[in-house]
């Protein structure tokens, strides 16, 4: 791995982690647009994803502890981890060029989603819909590393207040990720590269965090929403091109 690919890996680190504590979620989303291109193979883009999510949300959910409500969380929780086992194994027996043809139409489906449907759609905070949301977030953190959107709006549908959706997400991502990372070992795909990378990651994701800390009440998160929907369209329509 040559120096400007870990140079670019820590600014795709610094950008997630912006995003991840600016709204909540969204990590993987946005390294998972670059990260498959520049890393050895797909499933090694999904793992190092994986691991720098992992620390994201494990230094938010830490400061956010006292807000937890678990059970509001072990339903989604449980179903997420044993959905997203079978996910990794299918990755684990998928062609790289399958898994990204996928991830642009994911990557499309997500950002046409969020721009015009999710401020209109609204769920009710049931068990039922707790596994549902859980089926669909293991299947697409599994696949892609991007679990948040399905979890997204049950924690906002669930949540009394803004202190107790973050600790829910973090929560979530943090032992959904280390789930899916042991999971991932034992299919090979934590590699000397993946720790290498990790290692150059890790800079971007706390200053990426400190710099999202800062400029939380700065931004209105409306305007960063709708620039990140863009690029995850544009993202992923050049994913199923090239």
């Amino acid at each position: 791995m040559d120096f400007n690919t870990t140079i670019l890996i820590s600014l795709l680190a610094m950008g997630a982690a912006f995003v991840q504590r600016v709204s909540g979620f969204g990590f993987g989303i946005f390294i998972m647009t670059v990260l498959p291109y520049i890393m050895p193979s797909y499933a090694e883009a999904v793992t190092l994803s994986g691991l720098m999510a992992l620390v994201t949300s494990g230094l938010i959910a830490y400061k956010m502890r006292h807000y937890i409500v678990w059970r509001k969380l072990l339903p989604i929780l449980i179903t997420f981890i044993i959905i997203s086992w079978f996910a990794v194994q299918f990755v684990a027996k998928s062609e790289d060029a399958l898994l990204k043809n996928i991830l642009g139409v994911v990557l499309i489906l997500v950002s046409i989603y969020f721009f015009f449907f999710s401020e209109k759609i609204r769920i009710k905070p049931s068990v039922p819909m707790q596994v549902s949301m859980g089926t669909l977030s293991g299947i697409m953190g599994g696949l892609f590393g991007m679990q948040g959107p399905p979890a997204v709006l049950y924690f906002i549908a669930s949540a009394d207040k803004k202190e107790e959706y973050m600790a829910l997400c973090q929560f979530y991502f943090l032992i959904g990720n280390i789930m899916m990372s042991i999971y991932r070992f034992f299919n090979g795909f934590i590699t000397e590269t993946v720790c290498l990378s990790w290692c150059w990651g890790m800079c971007g994701v706390f200053f990426g965090t400190w710099i999202g800390t800062k400029v939380f009440n700065m931004i209105p998160i409306h305007i960063l929403r709708k620039i990140i929907y863009a690029f995850l369209g544009e993202s992923g329509l050049l994913a199923l091109i090239l």
